[in-house]
């Protein structure tokens, strides 16, 4: 069977052509630009094609798997839709592929899904369970992100843009948090709220739906929920409740879980922040019901550093640190700077990359409170990603209302112009962070590179 992928150059697209790959399938695709993760693929016999042109769909592929990303104008989609040959979308393929699993587990939410399912995966490799992963970025114990394991494990993240995680199957789901977003889809808060209430009605009855209890909206998600609900989270009423938390000198979270009246110990984690606290929770419990000691989880889960894209430090320059970060919302950008804040020693630099018109727009006054915790701000170009710019919203705006928030912020629209004035600007024990989630971390790389 031949299966060509539109987009194939995605962190979970290529995550799937690597499944179908070590299936024995013959996989073709394409993408606009090459990467790493197309030499991958190709290393393993995967034919890649760059560009998206009609000629790419041959009359020998049997089946055709593409991103929410692309348009329904792609010259490959209409090739396809013209050879009659059958396609599928992303999430409802890899729905398909969850079925095959036992212990399928789906992480959600508007924020930390890569971060907590490289939690999650960390603590399963380590117990030797030998599970199938897909990741949104470079996680190092499985050398990239995807993993195909040989058991009735299957973890990955689930994403609600397009409502795409309703077409997977998970037995076990995780949600971290649930804020606006995505609203070039979503009409508000409700309809995203509606959206996670179906998702969790997905699972079967001795299923488990794990919230965080904490998050205001999470409490309207559960009514007609088959599943056993697990609430964690600070307050009293959660089923799981976190106590006794403190940091030490590197800012590393060490806290207790009680579990139905249970107590479970202290947890010890290598990573920063009180939202890693809270994720790191969500994963411990889905290990713990997914039947894993509970001190090997625990030995597990401090074994765990890091993923790549979240606050990844990167090197030096001028003797100040550059950390990177893929938070591209302003709650993300709150939790990253908190984090970075524990750490700095000077002068803590922000550059900000705004990810979509869409979201700039719909959120900017929530951007203009989100960077209270950097000393120094530098916004650049909004990134469209898959959307086109509509005239009406610019990098500029957000460096205005920042400005009359009292915070230090200028706009340079250029990388290399960046790159000069962080260099003649940063001194010695500062801390440099890039933020966005497209091409941002380019910046950080060339800093650290010179």
């Amino acid at each position: 069977m031949k299966i060509h992928f539109i987009g194939i150059g995605g962190i979970s697209m290529s995550a799937l052509a690597n499944i179908c790959i070590n299936k024995g399938y013959d996989v073709s695709g394409s993408d606009c630009n090459d990467s790493y993760l197309l030499d991958n693929l190709k290393s393993q016999g995967a034919k890649i094609f760059l560009g998206h042109k009609k000629e790419n769909i041959t009359d020998d592929i049997d089946m055709v798997v593409y991103t929410a990303a692309i348009s329904e104008e792609n010259e490959e989609f209409l090739a396809t839709k013209e050879k009659n040959i059958l396609t599928v979308n992303r999430a409802a393929f890899l729905g398909h592929i969850m079925r095959e699993y036992e212990n399928p587990i789906a992480v959600s939410g508007t924020h930390g899904k890569t971060s907590t399912t490289s939690m999650l995966s960390t603590i399963f490799e380590y117990a030797n369970l030998d599970p199938t992963i897909l990741v949104g970025g470079n996680l190092n114990v499985i050398g990239g992100n995807v993993k195909i394991g040989k058991s009735s494990h299957f973890i990955t993240e689930a994403c609600e843009y397009v409502d795409s995680f309703l077409n997977f199957n998970p037995k076990i789901s995780i949600v971290l948090n649930i804020e606006e977003d995505h609203l070039d889809y979503f009409s508000g808060i409700d309809e995203i709220k509606a959206s996670f209430n179906k998702f969790g009605k997905l699972l079967p009855k001795d299923g488990y739906f794990i919230i965080n209890g904490d998050d205001l909206n999470t409490k309207d998600i559960l009514h007609d929920v088959k599943a056993n609900i697990i609430r964690y989270g600070t307050n009293q009423d959660n089923d799981a409740i976190i106590s006794d938390v403190i940091f030490d000198e590197n800012g590393f979270g060490k806290f207790r879980i009680t579990l139905n009246e249970k107590d479970l110990g202290f947890f010890e984690l290598s990573i920063l922040g009180m939202h890693n606290v809270l994720n790191a929770t969500s994963a411990i419990i889905a290990s713990y019901v997914s039947n894993i000691d509970i001190e090997t989880i625990r030995k597990n889960i401090k074994m765990y550093t890091g993923v790549g894209r979240r606050f990844e430090k990167k090197g030096e320059f001028n003797n100040a640190l550059v950390i990177d970060d893929y938070a591209h919302h302003p709650t993300e950008l709150k939790a990253t700077l908190a984090s970075a804040k524990k750490i700095s020693k000077k002068t803590l630099w922000c550059v900000f990359e705004p990810h979509t018109y869409t979201r700039t727009k719909s959120l900017l006054n929530e951007f203009s409170e989100s960077f209270y915790g950097a000393d120094k701000v530098i916004i650049t170009d909004i990134y469209a990603a898959r959307e086109i710019n509509p005239g009406d919203i610019h990098s500029k705006d957000l460096v205005e209302k920042l400005y009359q928030n009292h915070v230090d912020a200028i706009y340079i629209k250029d990388f290399s112009d960046i790159e000069k004035y962080l260099r003649e600007n940063v001194k010695e024990n500062d801390l440099v962070i890039t933020a966005g989630a497209g091409p941002i971390y380019k910046l950080a790389d060339s800093l650290v590179k010179k």
